[in-house]
């Protein structure tokens, strides 16, 4: 049995949507808050890598995000990261679009797709976020 990641069209196919998604984040300013996000991790770069490497194991290829860094527990790997429902919902229409510039459509797809969303959608939280303090700059609102 192909799996998901053969399915889809292999490592080259995966690594192309993974660039895709990543342009996407980086040119396209409706996705500035969840391009933000990764400013205080190890920036784009490392993410476009980590993810294409999570991607392939987590869609039953070979797992190389494992064999780098031990284990692929994705609310371990977010957990300091502030997602709101929203950012996760971005983050799935940003992989959307990816798909669709890509090209990349079928049943394998829709799997996918369906699995991504229980993905993202597990990894809402509460984590306190950042990105709504004031600016240092910014002198707090007065009473």
């Amino acid at each position: 049995m192909k799996s998901a990641v053969d399915q889809i069209g292999g490592e080259i196919q995966l690594r192309n949507l993974v660039e895709r998604f990543y342009d996407r984040m980086e040119t396209d300013p409706a996705v500035h808050a969840l391009h933000r996000l990764h400013f205080r991790g190890h920036g784009l770069n490392h993410t476009r890598q980590a993810q294409f490497e999570f991607l392939c194991g987590f869609l039953g290829g070979r797992a190389y995000y494992k064999e780098r860094f031990g284990h692929m527990n994705m609310r371990e790997i977010h957990a300091h990261v502030p997602i709101r429902e929203a950012d996760a919902e971005l983050w799935l229409e940003t992989f959307d679009a990816a798909l669709h510039d890509c090209a990349m459509e079928g049943p394998a797809v829709e799997r996918l797709r369906a699995s991504l969303r229980r993905a993202a959608l597990s990894l809402v939280n509460d984590v306190p976020d950042w990105r709504l303090e004031a600016p240092a700059h910014q002198a707090p609102a007065s009473n």
